[in-house]
């Protein structure tokens, strides 16, 4: 791999590598795709149609970024591997996320909304860890917000969803224990 950055849109590329650039830009099209699908799964009412579509486009799109982080992280380990390893626990919290709905493992709708948005946010961090730096308004905080700001946002909405089914879940199940 030819290591000569270039600069594109006013992001430093770290290879000038066709190999490189053409597994780039899959890997951006993609995160793209989930970062999109993503937020209308989440946001879109929980039943058959619109939220079981997109997170499985979510799911299959994060795939492919997984697959296409790991090459871009092999290509450049050292500098890299971290990505690699927020890659991996995306991917893996997102499998098992899917996989406790599939599955309905015991607790699994919590498990679900806590393990998609889990691998919703370690993508967020990835992106911004990456690109942070180049980013307006973000690059003007320190390295270490690229880190923790996705998780310090994301984690209250994940605290506020799960309360939210377990009022929703409680008042199906009152409303069904009521005497008619």
């Amino acid at each position: 791999m030819t290591d000569n950055p270039i600069n594109i849109a006013g992001i430093e590329v770290p290879s000038n590598s066709p190999v490189f650039l053409t597994i780039l830009a899959v890997h951006v099209l993609f995160a793209l795709v989930c970062v999109i699908t993503g937020i209308v799964a989440m946001l879109s009412k929980k039943r058959s149609g619109r939220h079981p579509t997109f997170g499985t486009i979510y799911y299959w799109a994060l795939s492919v970024v997984f697959a296409s982080a790991t090459a871009l992280s092999v290509m450049r380990w050292a500098e890299d591997y971290h990505l690699f390893v927020l890659g991996t626990l995306s991917f893996t919290t997102a499998t098992l996320g899917r996989a406790a709905m599939r599955r309905r493992w015991r607790k699994w709708v919590t498990l679900h909304i806590t393990l998609m948005s889990i691998s919703y946010i370690l993508l967020l961090t990835a992106f911004y860890v990456d690109n942070g730096k180049n980013l307006p308004l973000w690059k003007e905080l320190p390295p270490i917000a690229f880190w923790i700001l996705p998780g310090m946002v994301g984690i209250p909405l994940i605290v506020r969803a799960l309360k939210r089914y377990a009022m929703l879940s409680h008042s199906s199940a009152t409303a069904r224990n009521v005497p008619s």
